[in-house]
Protein backbone atom coordinates (compact mmCIF):
# COMPACT_ATOMS: atom_id res chain seq x y z
CA UNK A 1 0.00 0.00 0.00
CA UNK A 2 1.22 3.62 -0.86
CA UNK A 3 2.50 5.61 1.71
CA UNK A 4 0.19 8.66 1.19
CA UNK A 5 -2.98 5.86 0.96
CA UNK A 6 -1.90 4.66 4.81
CA UNK A 7 -1.40 7.86 6.23
CA UNK A 8 -5.29 8.51 5.41
CA UNK A 9 -6.09 5.71 6.41
CA UNK A 10 -4.51 6.24 9.94
CA UNK A 11 -5.91 9.61 10.20
CA UNK A 12 -8.79 8.57 9.82
CA UNK A 13 -8.64 6.35 12.28
CA UNK A 14 -7.53 8.84 14.65
CA UNK A 15 -10.03 10.98 14.08
CA UNK A 16 -12.70 8.51 14.99
CA UNK A 17 -11.26 8.66 18.56
CA UNK A 18 -11.61 12.62 19.15
CA UNK A 19 -13.34 13.14 22.26
CA UNK A 20 -14.51 16.81 21.25
CA UNK A 21 -16.02 18.51 17.67
CA UNK A 22 -13.12 21.22 18.21
CA UNK A 23 -10.36 18.45 17.86
CA UNK A 24 -11.23 17.23 14.60
CA UNK A 25 -11.73 19.83 13.32
CA UNK A 26 -8.12 21.00 13.47
CA UNK A 27 -6.78 17.92 11.73
CA UNK A 28 -9.42 18.68 8.64
CA UNK A 29 -7.37 20.44 7.04
CA UNK A 30 -4.50 17.98 7.18
CA UNK A 31 -7.49 15.24 6.13
CA UNK A 32 -8.05 17.28 3.14
CA UNK A 33 -4.20 17.50 2.30
CA UNK A 34 -3.69 13.82 2.57
CA UNK A 35 -7.32 13.07 0.29
CA UNK A 36 -5.41 15.09 -2.24
CA UNK A 37 -2.27 13.70 -2.42
CA UNK A 38 -3.48 10.32 -2.30
CA UNK A 39 -6.12 10.64 -5.08
CA UNK A 40 -2.99 12.28 -7.54
CA UNK A 41 -1.19 9.15 -6.51
CA UNK A 42 -3.63 6.61 -7.56
CA UNK A 43 -4.10 8.47 -10.90
CA UNK A 44 -0.73 8.75 -11.55
CA UNK A 45 0.11 4.68 -10.59
CA UNK A 46 -0.46 2.71 -14.06
CA UNK A 47 -3.07 -0.10 -14.69
CA UNK A 48 -2.13 -3.22 -13.98
CA UNK A 49 -4.53 -4.72 -16.47
CA UNK A 50 -3.04 -2.37 -19.58
CA UNK A 51 0.10 -5.10 -19.50
CA UNK A 52 -2.46 -8.00 -19.48
CA UNK A 53 -4.75 -6.93 -22.00
CA UNK A 54 -2.02 -6.80 -24.95
CA UNK A 55 -1.85 -10.41 -24.23
CA UNK A 56 -5.14 -10.42 -24.99
CA UNK A 57 -6.37 -8.78 -27.89
CA UNK A 58 -10.37 -8.15 -28.73
CA UNK A 59 -11.09 -10.35 -32.14
CA UNK A 60 -14.05 -10.26 -34.03
CA UNK A 61 -16.37 -13.44 -33.50
CA UNK A 62 -16.98 -15.02 -36.89
CA UNK A 63 -20.60 -14.07 -38.05
CA UNK A 64 -20.15 -14.92 -41.93
CA UNK A 65 -22.91 -17.95 -41.14
CA UNK A 66 -25.76 -16.54 -39.38
CA UNK A 67 -27.05 -20.59 -39.09
CA UNK A 68 -29.64 -20.19 -36.53
CA UNK A 69 -31.42 -16.46 -38.33
CA UNK A 70 -33.34 -18.97 -40.22
CA UNK A 71 -34.68 -20.90 -37.48
CA UNK A 72 -35.61 -18.32 -34.85
CA UNK A 73 -38.94 -20.25 -34.22
CA UNK A 74 -36.21 -23.01 -32.58
CA UNK A 75 -34.31 -21.01 -31.09
CA UNK A 76 -37.22 -19.37 -29.06
CA UNK A 77 -38.69 -22.65 -28.37
CA UNK A 78 -34.57 -23.57 -27.11
CA UNK A 79 -35.24 -20.46 -24.95
CA UNK A 80 -38.45 -21.18 -23.23
CA UNK A 81 -37.40 -24.89 -22.60
CA UNK A 82 -34.31 -23.77 -21.06
CA UNK A 83 -36.51 -21.23 -18.60
CA UNK A 84 -38.51 -24.16 -17.80
CA UNK A 85 -36.16 -26.41 -17.16
CA UNK A 86 -34.62 -24.07 -14.59
CA UNK A 87 -37.93 -23.19 -12.74
CA UNK A 88 -38.32 -19.56 -14.23
CA UNK A 89 -42.12 -20.28 -15.04
CA UNK A 90 -42.83 -16.49 -14.88
CA UNK A 91 -39.81 -15.22 -17.02
CA UNK A 92 -41.09 -18.20 -19.57
CA UNK A 93 -44.52 -16.63 -19.46
CA UNK A 94 -43.50 -13.20 -20.31
CA UNK A 95 -41.06 -14.24 -22.58
CA UNK A 96 -44.07 -16.43 -24.41
CA UNK A 97 -46.43 -13.49 -24.22
CA UNK A 98 -44.11 -11.39 -25.79
CA UNK A 99 -43.92 -13.77 -28.58
CA UNK A 100 -47.42 -14.14 -29.17
CA UNK A 101 -47.89 -10.32 -29.10
CA UNK A 102 -45.36 -10.08 -31.95
CA UNK A 103 -47.22 -12.77 -33.84
CA UNK A 104 -50.06 -10.72 -33.57
CA UNK A 105 -47.95 -7.68 -35.08
CA UNK A 106 -46.79 -10.00 -37.84
CA UNK A 107 -49.68 -12.26 -38.76
CA UNK A 108 -48.33 -13.46 -42.03
CA UNK A 109 -44.92 -13.54 -41.03
CA UNK A 110 -43.36 -16.98 -40.93
CA UNK A 111 -42.67 -16.78 -37.09
CA UNK A 112 -46.32 -15.79 -36.45
CA UNK A 113 -46.97 -19.64 -38.43
CA UNK A 114 -45.07 -21.39 -36.60
CA UNK A 115 -45.82 -20.09 -32.73
CA UNK A 116 -47.95 -23.76 -32.08
CA UNK A 117 -44.55 -25.49 -31.79
CA UNK A 118 -44.04 -23.60 -28.29
CA UNK A 119 -44.00 -25.67 -25.50
CA UNK A 120 -47.74 -26.47 -24.14
CA UNK A 121 -49.43 -25.36 -21.01
CA UNK A 122 -49.59 -29.11 -19.98
CA UNK A 123 -45.68 -29.51 -20.35
CA UNK A 124 -45.20 -26.15 -18.39
CA UNK A 125 -47.06 -27.90 -15.18
CA UNK A 126 -45.34 -30.77 -15.62
CA UNK A 127 -42.20 -29.21 -14.95
CA UNK A 128 -43.77 -27.14 -12.16
CA UNK A 129 -44.95 -30.30 -10.65
CA UNK A 130 -41.43 -31.79 -11.32
CA UNK A 131 -39.53 -28.63 -9.13
CA UNK A 132 -42.12 -28.97 -6.68
CA UNK A 133 -40.98 -32.44 -6.48
CA UNK A 134 -37.81 -31.34 -6.01
CA UNK A 135 -38.05 -29.08 -3.54
CA UNK A 136 -39.59 -31.73 -1.00
CA UNK A 137 -36.60 -33.31 -1.99
CA UNK A 138 -33.98 -30.72 -0.69
CA UNK A 139 -35.99 -30.49 2.02
CA UNK A 140 -35.51 -34.58 3.06
CA UNK A 141 -38.72 -35.14 2.31
CA UNK A 142 -39.11 -38.09 -0.51
CA UNK A 143 -42.78 -38.39 0.07
CA UNK A 144 -44.01 -37.03 -3.25
CA UNK A 145 -40.86 -38.44 -5.34
CA UNK A 146 -42.03 -41.90 -4.41
CA UNK A 147 -45.65 -41.37 -4.90
CA UNK A 148 -44.67 -39.90 -8.60
CA UNK A 149 -42.11 -42.99 -9.39
CA UNK A 150 -45.37 -45.35 -7.82
CA UNK A 151 -47.67 -43.32 -10.45
CA UNK A 152 -45.13 -44.27 -13.34
CA UNK A 153 -43.64 -47.98 -12.16
CA UNK A 154 -44.74 -49.39 -15.17
CA UNK A 155 -43.65 -46.72 -18.02
CA UNK A 156 -39.74 -46.88 -15.22
CA UNK A 157 -40.05 -50.52 -15.22
CA UNK A 158 -39.87 -50.34 -19.26
CA UNK A 159 -36.76 -48.11 -19.20
CA UNK A 160 -35.16 -50.24 -16.81
CA UNK A 161 -35.20 -47.75 -14.39
CA UNK A 162 -33.55 -48.17 -10.80
CA UNK A 163 -35.54 -44.74 -9.77
CA UNK A 164 -38.55 -46.14 -7.71
CA UNK A 165 -35.97 -48.55 -5.58
CA UNK A 166 -33.22 -45.95 -5.22
CA UNK A 167 -36.17 -43.75 -3.39
CA UNK A 168 -37.46 -46.46 -1.03
CA UNK A 169 -33.83 -47.30 -0.46
CA UNK A 170 -33.01 -43.85 0.63
CA UNK A 171 -36.34 -43.72 2.66
CA UNK A 172 -35.47 -46.98 4.44
CA UNK A 173 -31.59 -45.52 5.03
CA UNK A 174 -33.20 -42.32 6.57
CA UNK A 175 -35.68 -43.93 8.87
CA UNK A 176 -32.77 -45.86 10.13
CA UNK A 177 -30.42 -43.63 10.81
CA UNK A 178 -32.73 -42.20 13.66
CA UNK A 179 -34.70 -39.13 15.04
CA UNK A 180 -31.00 -37.88 15.68
CA UNK A 181 -29.67 -37.53 12.24
CA UNK A 182 -33.07 -37.03 10.53
CA UNK A 183 -35.29 -34.69 12.82
CA UNK A 184 -38.47 -36.54 12.13
CA UNK A 185 -40.19 -37.18 15.17
CA UNK A 186 -39.23 -40.01 17.85
CA UNK A 187 -42.16 -42.19 17.47
CA UNK A 188 -42.58 -45.69 15.98
CA UNK A 189 -42.64 -44.68 13.02
CA UNK A 190 -39.03 -43.55 12.69
CA UNK A 191 -35.36 -44.96 13.90
CA UNK A 192 -34.87 -48.64 13.48
CA UNK A 193 -38.08 -50.28 14.43
CA UNK A 194 -39.20 -47.71 11.74
CA UNK A 195 -37.33 -48.47 9.35
CA UNK A 196 -38.02 -52.39 10.02
CA UNK A 197 -41.86 -51.81 9.36
CA UNK A 198 -41.24 -49.65 6.38
CA UNK A 199 -39.13 -52.25 4.84
CA UNK A 200 -42.20 -55.16 5.43
CA UNK A 201 -44.83 -52.32 3.27
CA UNK A 202 -42.51 -51.98 0.41
CA UNK A 203 -39.72 -54.34 -0.25
CA UNK A 204 -41.79 -57.58 -1.41
CA UNK A 205 -41.58 -55.98 -4.99
CA UNK A 206 -38.51 -55.48 -5.21
CA UNK A 207 -36.86 -58.75 -4.02
CA UNK A 208 -36.73 -60.47 -7.69
CA UNK A 209 -34.29 -57.59 -9.25
CA UNK A 210 -33.05 -56.54 -6.08
CA UNK A 211 -32.37 -59.50 -3.63
CA UNK A 212 -28.55 -58.76 -2.82
CA UNK A 213 -29.00 -54.99 -2.02
CA UNK A 214 -31.85 -55.61 0.32
CA UNK A 215 -30.19 -58.46 2.37
CA UNK A 216 -27.88 -56.08 3.25
CA UNK A 217 -30.21 -53.23 4.29
CA UNK A 218 -32.10 -55.49 6.30
CA UNK A 219 -28.65 -57.49 7.49
CA UNK A 220 -28.09 -53.81 8.44
CA UNK A 221 -31.20 -53.95 11.45
CA UNK A 222 -28.18 -56.60 13.29
CA UNK A 223 -25.71 -53.24 13.56
CA UNK A 224 -27.93 -50.98 14.49
CA UNK A 225 -26.18 -50.19 17.89
CA UNK A 226 -23.03 -49.76 16.62
CA UNK A 227 -22.99 -48.98 13.09
CA UNK A 228 -20.02 -47.17 12.00
CA UNK A 229 -17.84 -50.18 12.88
CA UNK A 230 -20.20 -52.42 10.60
CA UNK A 231 -19.62 -53.92 7.23
CA UNK A 232 -22.63 -51.76 6.44
CA UNK A 233 -20.73 -48.25 7.54
CA UNK A 234 -20.61 -47.37 3.62
CA UNK A 235 -24.25 -48.45 2.74
CA UNK A 236 -25.82 -45.90 5.45
CA UNK A 237 -23.34 -43.17 4.70
CA UNK A 238 -25.69 -40.55 3.45
CA UNK A 239 -23.33 -38.49 1.90
CA UNK A 240 -24.51 -37.05 -1.23
CA UNK A 241 -27.28 -39.90 -1.71
CA UNK A 242 -29.97 -37.04 -1.75
CA UNK A 243 -28.18 -34.83 -4.56
CA UNK A 244 -27.68 -37.92 -6.57
CA UNK A 245 -31.25 -39.28 -6.29
CA UNK A 246 -32.63 -35.95 -7.28
CA UNK A 247 -30.64 -36.15 -10.22
CA UNK A 248 -31.57 -39.66 -10.82
CA UNK A 249 -35.48 -38.20 -10.51
CA UNK A 250 -34.83 -35.56 -12.83
CA UNK A 251 -33.54 -38.16 -15.61
CA UNK A 252 -36.20 -39.89 -15.57
CA UNK A 253 -38.93 -37.27 -15.24
CA UNK A 254 -37.34 -35.83 -18.49
CA UNK A 255 -37.12 -38.78 -20.08
CA UNK A 256 -41.02 -39.77 -19.71
CA UNK A 257 -41.60 -36.54 -21.19
CA UNK A 258 -39.35 -37.35 -24.36
CA UNK A 259 -36.36 -34.70 -22.96
CA UNK A 260 -32.98 -35.16 -22.50
CA UNK A 261 -32.11 -34.62 -19.02
CA UNK A 262 -29.23 -31.41 -19.37
CA UNK A 263 -31.01 -28.05 -20.92
CA UNK A 264 -29.79 -28.56 -25.09
CA UNK A 265 -29.65 -24.67 -25.17
CA UNK A 266 -26.98 -25.42 -21.79
CA UNK A 267 -25.40 -27.97 -23.61
CA UNK A 268 -25.19 -25.88 -26.88
CA UNK A 269 -23.71 -22.59 -25.58
CA UNK A 270 -20.92 -24.49 -23.80
CA UNK A 271 -19.84 -26.65 -26.25
CA UNK A 272 -20.24 -23.00 -28.63
CA UNK A 273 -18.05 -21.82 -25.97
CA UNK A 274 -14.89 -24.38 -26.26
CA UNK A 275 -15.68 -24.57 -30.03
CA UNK A 276 -15.12 -20.44 -30.51
CA UNK A 277 -11.59 -20.49 -30.40
CA UNK A 278 -10.75 -22.82 -32.46
CA UNK A 279 -13.37 -21.02 -35.43
CA UNK A 280 -11.58 -17.84 -34.56
CA UNK A 281 -7.81 -19.41 -35.00
CA UNK A 282 -9.39 -21.07 -38.20
CA UNK A 283 -11.21 -18.12 -39.51
CA UNK A 284 -7.45 -16.14 -39.29
CA UNK A 285 -5.74 -18.89 -40.82
CA UNK A 286 -8.01 -19.29 -43.67
CA UNK A 287 -8.43 -15.52 -44.30
CA UNK A 288 -4.79 -15.33 -44.60
CA UNK A 289 -4.63 -17.76 -46.99
CA UNK A 290 -7.84 -16.78 -49.00
CA UNK A 291 -9.32 -20.28 -48.24
CA UNK A 292 -12.91 -20.93 -47.44
CA UNK A 293 -15.10 -23.77 -46.29
CA UNK A 294 -17.16 -24.71 -48.48
CA UNK A 295 -19.27 -27.36 -46.29
CA UNK A 296 -22.29 -25.79 -45.12
CA UNK A 297 -23.44 -28.41 -43.00
CA UNK A 298 -20.12 -29.43 -41.37
CA UNK A 299 -17.19 -28.11 -39.09
CA UNK A 300 -13.99 -28.04 -41.14
CA UNK A 301 -12.30 -29.07 -37.77
CA UNK A 302 -13.61 -31.50 -34.67
CA UNK A 303 -14.19 -29.58 -31.49
CA UNK A 304 -12.66 -31.58 -28.78
CA UNK A 305 -15.90 -32.38 -26.18
CA UNK A 306 -15.78 -33.65 -23.14
CA UNK A 307 -17.45 -37.06 -22.37
CA UNK A 308 -20.68 -35.59 -21.19
CA UNK A 309 -21.23 -33.74 -24.67
CA UNK A 310 -20.76 -37.02 -26.63
CA UNK A 311 -24.04 -38.07 -27.45
CA UNK A 312 -23.57 -39.95 -30.41
CA UNK A 313 -21.30 -42.68 -31.63
CA UNK A 314 -19.82 -42.43 -35.07
CA UNK A 315 -19.53 -45.12 -37.36
CA UNK A 316 -17.27 -45.20 -40.65
CA UNK A 317 -18.01 -47.96 -42.94
CA UNK A 318 -14.74 -50.48 -42.82
CA UNK A 319 -15.15 -51.08 -46.61
CA UNK A 320 -16.02 -47.90 -48.20
CA UNK A 321 -14.00 -45.48 -45.38
CA UNK A 322 -17.31 -43.23 -45.45
CA UNK A 323 -18.78 -41.75 -42.28
CA UNK A 324 -22.28 -42.65 -41.89
CA UNK A 325 -25.63 -39.82 -41.97
CA UNK A 326 -28.36 -39.77 -41.41
CA UNK A 327 -29.06 -40.79 -45.62
CA UNK A 328 -26.63 -43.07 -45.59
CA UNK A 329 -26.85 -45.11 -41.66
CA UNK A 330 -24.96 -47.80 -41.27
CA UNK A 331 -26.92 -51.51 -41.28
CA UNK A 332 -25.87 -54.78 -39.69
CA UNK A 333 -25.39 -58.04 -41.18
CA UNK A 334 -26.87 -61.54 -39.74
CA UNK A 335 -23.26 -62.32 -38.82
CA UNK A 336 -22.82 -59.12 -37.12
CA UNK A 337 -20.76 -57.18 -38.99
CA UNK A 338 -21.68 -53.59 -39.92
CA UNK A 339 -21.22 -51.64 -43.10
CA UNK A 340 -22.90 -48.56 -44.44
CA UNK A 341 -25.80 -48.40 -46.50
CA UNK A 342 -24.47 -47.44 -49.58
CA UNK A 343 -21.85 -50.05 -50.07
CA UNK A 344 -24.31 -52.38 -48.95
CA UNK A 345 -26.10 -51.57 -52.31
CA UNK A 346 -23.31 -52.09 -54.34
CA UNK A 347 -22.57 -55.34 -52.68
CA UNK A 348 -26.37 -56.91 -53.21
CA UNK A 349 -27.16 -55.25 -56.67
CA UNK A 350 -30.74 -55.94 -57.11
CA UNK A 351 -30.67 -57.88 -54.36
CA UNK A 352 -28.71 -60.79 -55.35
CA UNK A 353 -26.98 -62.18 -52.24
CA UNK A 354 -23.98 -61.25 -51.33
CA UNK A 355 -21.02 -62.29 -49.35
CA UNK A 356 -19.92 -60.60 -46.41
CA UNK A 357 -16.60 -58.39 -46.73
CA UNK A 358 -15.19 -59.55 -43.75
CA UNK A 359 -16.62 -63.56 -42.94
CA UNK A 360 -17.80 -66.34 -45.31
CA UNK A 361 -21.31 -65.84 -44.57
CA UNK A 362 -23.80 -64.77 -47.03
CA UNK A 363 -26.98 -62.82 -46.95
CA UNK A 364 -29.29 -61.05 -48.54
CA UNK A 365 -30.67 -57.14 -48.54
CA UNK A 366 -33.67 -57.72 -47.30
CA UNK A 367 -31.71 -59.61 -44.19
CA UNK A 368 -30.03 -56.65 -43.06
CA UNK A 369 -30.82 -54.44 -40.70
CA UNK A 370 -30.79 -50.18 -40.06
CA UNK A 371 -28.20 -49.82 -36.71
CA UNK A 372 -29.61 -46.67 -34.82
CA UNK A 373 -26.51 -45.05 -32.78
Amino acid sequence: MSSNVKSLLDELDKAQKYPRLSAAEESLDHLITLVSNARKEIEASSDPHTTIQQYFPLKSLPTDDPAISEHLPLVNRAIIMHLLREGQFGVAATFTKELQEEKAQRYHSAMGDKLAALPSDELQQRFAEMYNILEHMKARNLGPAIAWARENSEELEARGSTLEFELVKLQYIWLFLGPSVNGLPDDANNGTFGAMCYAKQNFDRFVDRYGADLSALIGALIYSENLADSPYKKVFDIGSKFEDVAKLFTREFCSLLGLSAESPLLVTCNAGTLAVPYLIKYMAATQSKRTEWTQTHEMPFETPLPDSMLYHSIFVCPVSKEQTTDTNPPVVIPCGHMICRTTLERLAHKNSRFKCPYCPLEARADDCKEVIL
